[in-house]
């Protein structure tokens, strides 16, 4: 059972010493000056609900309307006056899942110039309150006593806020850091709706479109595609909690959704479904957050008569390149770059390079320590390696250490903190190891050295008990040696070439999986 947030019941705050009054309020004089030309995101919201009215904005997966646009407004009045007491900057964690109220909450924290974090349900325990310590989270919204109620709890007092600078964000990514803590990515809004302009306006997604919003809207690709094109463009979307690949055919074809954000996961279970339901409908499907296998997508193709169009993108700057044809069925092909995005080679002479990506959407920075060379003045550097296929680009593989793991990302050095604090256990390296599913795709993998009584079963379930899901390895090879390479040092990389598709070597010991 997970431990409930440490509360501060401070919402009637106790008084503040004058000089941290003094602080709060230079604080928010720089706040209210550098929103006097007004949110981007609120004036298009704005012009939104002056076009929709009473239009449905949010539906069940049933097809039942569960808000007008109105009616976000209106809830979104609502929760600004349960903030009143939270000032300008604040951090607020949002965790609560497919929400209909998502959009609500989320105008809101930016009429109230708060700072949105949204955290996935599926995050642990610990992966938890080390990103709201470090975010400086002033308060949660969560799910309530009561179905489809929220409720906020305040965890801070108001002089522990961070200091934004003149660059105040609106929103913060969760993502993995370079050491075992996670970072945050920070964006403002006119960069969010950059964003969500360039994605509506590549993919050709109507304000009369339909999106079904199955994919988590915590993570950046449903934060982008579902979340800001409701609020900015007025395209409603189906909200759906039912994740099983059956539900969501079912779901899709009663609730007529017009387009599919997806992920590789869903597109090759629908391939595997027999009695299919008929989906007429449905125009667009898209996928991203982890390679589509060229497999997968012919067969998809098959099957139902639609192409699916892969989706490349990142949390640091938003969407980089899209396959607008969809039938070339080539594995690691991703399209050109997206309207209003730059896309250049780092090397282009070598056989693959990294990609540099310039484009408004470009977040301003890590947070809370910043890496200006991967990410800083409106550029981004991913660690993919790509390749050109005439105007197109083909992601080849990558460089770094962060594992991709359907399109989660995993720093090997928490995991290795992790499987650390098992006793018996002297040292763990943790890689990643490829999928059948391509290249950007991986499993978790790890070498221990340990006692004569540790066992792989012990440490997976160990790491069962504390980890997030996608974190958990597939194999912990217990050895007695960790390999190293021909200059004595250890390498990910070939430890998971060495290791590949390997259940049982002579330099391991008992394995039990």
């Amino acid at each position: 059972m997970r431990t409930p947030y440490q509360c501060r019941n401070i919402l009637d705050e106790c008084l503040l010493s004058s000089s941290q009054w003094s602080a709060e309020c230079i604080r928010e004089r720089q706040f209210l000056q550098a929103m006097k030309d007004g949110d981007p995101l609120i004036l298009a919201w704005q012009t939104t609900l002056s076009r929709k009215g009473n239009n449905a904005a949010v539906f069940d997966a049933a097809g039942r309307i569960a808000r007008s646009f109105r009616s976000v407004e209106e809830h979104a009045r609502s929760f600004e006056a349960k903030m009143d007491k939270l000032l300008p900057g604040a951090v607020v964690a949002v965790q609560i899942g497919n929400h209909e109220d998502w959009p609500a909450v989320f105008i809101a924290c930016l009429r109230k110039q708060l700072v949105v974090l949204p955290l996935d349900e599926s995050i642990g325990e610990q992966q938890r309150d080390a990103a709201l310590d470090i975010c400086k989270a002033s308060a949660v919204i969560s799910g309530g006593p009561s179905e489809n109620s929220l409720q906020i709890i305040r965890l801070r007092a108001a002089d522990t806020q961070a200091e934004w600078g003149e660059n105040v964000p609106s929103l913060l990514k969760l993502t993995s850091g370079t050491t075992a803590a996670p970072r945050a990515i920070r964006f403002r809004s006119h960069q969010l709706l950059a964003d969500c302009n360039q994605i509506c306006d590549t993919m050709d997604i109507p304000d009369d479109g339909l999106n079904f919003g199955v994919i988590p809207v915590s993570h950046s690709y449903g934060f982008s595609n579902l979340l800001t094109p409701l609020i900015a463009r007025g395209v409603p979307m189906v909200m759906s909690r039912d994740r099983t690949p059956r539900a969501v055919l079912a779901d899709l074809a009663r609730s007529n959704a017009t387009v599919f954000p997806g992920t590789p996961v869903f597109y090759q279970a629908f391939c595997e479904i027999r009695d299919v339901p008929a989906l007429p409908r449905l125009r667009l499907c898209i996928s991203a957050g982890a390679p589509l296998s060229s497999a997968v997508a012919k067969r998809f193709f098959e099957k139902f008569r639609q192409p699916i169009h892969s989706f490349y993108g990142a949390s640091e700057c938003g969407g980089i390149c899209y396959d607008r044809q969809g039938t070339t069925f080539e594995d690691g092909l991703v399209g050109q770059p997206m309207q209003g995005v730059e896309v250049d080679l780092i090397d282009p002479t070598g056989s693959a390079s990294q990609i540099r990506v310039r484009s408004a959407a470009v977040s301003d920075g890590y947070f809370p320590k910043s890496n200006d060379q991967k990410l800083g003045n409106a550029a981004f550097v991913p660690d993919d390696l790509v390749q050109r296929r005439d105007s197109a680009l083909k992601i080849v593989g990558r460089i770094s250490d962060v594992i991709n793991v359907a399109g989660k990302k995993v720093n090997p050095a928490e995991v290795e903190a992790h499987l650390l604090r098992f006793n018996g256990v002297r040292q763990a390296v943790v890689f990643g190891r490829p999928t059948d599913a391509g290249l950007r795709n991986e499993e978790v993998a790890a070498c221990v050295l340990a006692s004569p009584d540790v066992s792989e079963n012990d440490l997976l379930r160990f790491c069962r008990n504390g980890l997030s899901g996608w974190q958990v390895p597939k194999r912990i090879f217990v050895v007695d040696t960790i390999p190293t390479n021909e200059r004595g040092k250890i390498s990910r990389r070939e430890l998971a070439q060495q290791f590949l598709g390997r259940h049982e070597t002579s330099s391991l010991r008992t394995l039990a999986s």
